[in-house]
């Protein structure tokens, strides 16, 4: 484990309803003698589901439920973090991302992630051209959660340590562009999906 860090174990599952959404609450006891739930459920019905793409298609822009935030230093250094993921149950590579609070812009939205997770920020010196949002949102990958996902490109700099949530086991590190095709073929740690596909995609740059 990294740092030495005990990870949270696993007691418990149960499953809920609510008629259209099947609800999953896994409990674990964490090293502290505390207990968390981490509570997600499936993908929206199909025809929800069908409308949203239908409306992304028609040029409809959905708001965002959450952000994942691809942050760049500007020395061309990738910010990601390890992360324990209580559904996989295990240590995850990701890029920063989280839930975006009820009337929060954005771009305060991504910073406020940023700095809680990495301790870093949004670059000042740029304004709003720090954030570079997909034009269109992606559906949570794992199918456990029904957030409408925003990938956010985001310019960033250091500005203090992390500070994320005491359940939250997080562990940010940066990752040289250059470095991305090595990085890709000798991890050993599992990589989110959209993870991966974002690093694929650098890994292709010349």
């Amino acid at each position: 484990m990294p740092n030495g860090t005990p990870a949270p174990t696993f007691v418990d599952l149960r499953q809920e309803s609510d008629g259209w959404i099947k609800k999953y609450v896994l409990t674990y006891a964490m090293p502290d003698g505390s207990t968390y739930e981490y509570e997600s459920a499936s993908r929206k019905s199909l025809e929800a589901y069908r409308r949203e793409l239908e409306g992304n298609a028609a040029g409809k822009k959905p708001p965002a439920d959450a952000v994942c935030i691809v942050p760049q230093t500007p020395d061309g250094q990738l910010l990601l973090i390890r992360e324990f993921r209580y559904p996989l149950n295990s240590w995850c590579i990701a890029f920063p991302a989280g839930l975006v609070d009820p009337g929060e812009d954005l771009a305060s939205c991504v910073d406020r992630e940023l700095r809680e997770e990495t301790g870093f920020a949004l670059r000042a010196d740029l304004g709003s051209a720090a954030i570079d949002p997909l034009p269109q949102p992606g559906f949570s990958s794992t199918g456990l959660t029904d957030e409408t996902v925003h990938v956010v490109f985001a310019q960033v700099e250091r500005v203090a340590d992390a500070q994320p949530e005491p359940a939250e086991f997080i562990e940010p590190f940066l990752l040289s562009i250059s470095d991305v095709p090595r990085f890709l073929a000798e991890n050993a740690t599992p990589i989110g999906t959209r993870a991966q596909l974002v690093l694929e995609a650098f890994a292709r740059r010349r």
